[in-house]
């Protein structure tokens, strides 16, 4: 089966990740990468060794079957949806636009049109969420009676996200809400329906810097779900749990990669193959870039649609509207 050629705008940590993993997948050839940063080409020849740096966003869609889209979120929709008139297919990095109106306007055209979009939940390719989903299946949670999530950061941002904090750390584009929040709403929106915000509570320490704590109550396909996240509440870089409980038995997911299974005993159980974080990310990304190679075909995929990242935008901003 021929490669799809995937370009790159953005190289910034994500981009730079999914590059060192696309150069060698067996569905995924990389054809160009943009980024404005004179010291991109550099990393770009080091990660992916013959990948040209293009002059602008405009060559990397012209070469390009599929346009991977990792900028900070002001420029997203901008280079999706030059993407798309040009008859390509196009995988986004979340939020779509910190602006929900834009955003719905967005995805209404791309889907009257049919255009090829997804967006980059990993979660959607986790085996730990695959793990979940057999036990549910299996009859290990029952009816599901409610969800507990919860975030946590010693800093933010965090120590490996440090170069990008001049958007990472501001509320127009940044804060943890919309960069680690996010996915596990979009897990929750996957595992038990559609979410609706019912109150919130967002605190911002300093002026013109990211929130430092949240606190929400919302709903998921009728099942209610408690949220709440802060900085400088942990030692660790990030600590998360997403924990359902029902009428048979309890499950979580634990720091982004362990599936936990909670006994008679009171005690919770990880998987037998659970891998941390760092080793499990490999099996991650081929399935994500396995998703983005049959959704550029135009065959059916499991990756996040760009509908499902709306409504967790509007989730998202939902919640960091309500300021303490």
């Amino acid at each position: 089966m021929e490669r799809i050629g995937l370009g790159i705008i953005g190289f910034g940590i994500m981009g730079e990740r999914l590059a060192r993993f696309g150069a060698g997948h067996d569905q995924v050839r990389l054809t160009g990468v943009w980024d404005p940063s004179p010291e991109a080409a550099t990393r770009l020849a080091e990660a992916a060794p013959g990948v040209p740096m293009l002059a602008s966003p405009e060559a990397v869609i012209a070469g390009c079957d599929c346009l991977y889209i990792a900028a900070p979120p002001a420029f997203h929709l901008v280079h999706a949806k030059a993407a798309f008139a040009a008859g390509k297919a196009v995988f986004l990095e979340k939020p779509l636009s910190v602006d929900t109106a834009e955003a719905q306007a967005f995805v209404d055209a791309a889907e009257a049109a049919g255009a090829r979009g997804a967006v980059n939940f990993p979660m959607a390719s986790s085996p730990a969420v695959a793990q979940l989903n057999a036990w549910r299946a299996g009859g290990a949670v029952g009816d599901p009676r409610e969800l507990a999530i919860t975030i946590a950061f010693a800093n933010w941002p965090r120590s490996w996200q440090r170069g990008a904090h001049t958007w990472l750390d501001r509320p127009q584009q940044g804060g943890f809400t919309r960069e680690v929040v996010s996915h596990f709403l979009f897990l929750t929106r996957r595992q038990l329906g559609a979410l609706v915000l019912e109150q919130g509570r967002t605190t911002f320490a300093a002026p013109e810097r990211s929130e430092t704590a949240i606190a929400a109550k919302l709903t998921a396909g009728g099942v209610p779900v408690t949220l709440s996240g802060g900085v400088g509440t942990t030692l660790a870089d990030d600590h998360n749990s997403w924990v359902l409980e029902g009428s048979d038995g309890a499950i979580r997911l634990r720091d982004w990669s362990y599936a936990e299974r909670r006994g008679a005993d009171g005690v919770w159980s990880a998987a037998p193959d659970a891998l941390p974080n760092e080793r499990m990310r490999p099996m991650v990304l081929q399935r994500q870039l396995d998703g983005v190679a049959a959704m550029t075909r135009g065959e059916a995929h499991h990756l996040a649609t760009l509908r499902e990242a709306l409504e967790v935008q509007q989730t998202v901003e939902g919640i960091l509207a309500q300021k303490a």
